[in-house]
């Protein structure tokens, strides 16, 4: 593999990580959830990260490369934080939708430093801008929510 295309496999087994993290953190957050919405919206929201993290596998394996096939420890790590969190000290929707928002705004920031990361190559890039859109839109629309719940 060259350089450029060992890049593209770092970059892009990362937000495999990271989607990975999202997806499991809309499947905790539907689960806890009260509201039928919420849980539609959630679930929803996790199959859309899954089918990403199957792109961006995808993508990978066009660099040669092995791509990532779970969350990363510092995920899975903050996953279970939220979820005992709830469980001592109880669970309501405001404070779920708050947790999601937090992990969206991690997964947004990270997927819009790779969009510009100059050492990716075209096509891995053209991916990550693409779901970078995708991801943007998701926490745009969770923002929303917790700004109306507020």
């Amino acid at each position: 593999m060259n350089t450029h295309d060992d890049r593209a496999v770092k970059v892009l087994n990362s937000l495999i990580e990271t989607t990975m993290d999202s997806a499991h953190g809309y499947r905790n957050a539907a689960e806890g959830a009260d509201n039928p919405e919420f849980k539609t919206l959630f679930s929803q929201n996790a199959g859309k990260r899954e089918e990403l993290c199957r792109r961006l596998q995808q993508e990978v394996r066009t660099f040669g490369g092995e791509p990532e096939d779970d969350q990363s420890l510092l995920g899975r790590i903050h996953n279970k934080f939220a979820q005992m969190r709830g469980d001592l000290m109880g669970r309501d929707d405001k404070g779920v939708i708050d947790e999601v928002e937090r992990g969206e705004d991690f997964i947004k920031a990270k997927f819009e430093e790779a969009s510009r990361d100059a050492d990716l190559p075209d096509p891995a890039r053209q991916v990550v801008t693409t779901a970078y859109a995708e991801v943007k839109a998701d926490h745009d629309t969770i923002s929303r929510l917790k700004h109306q719940m507020h």
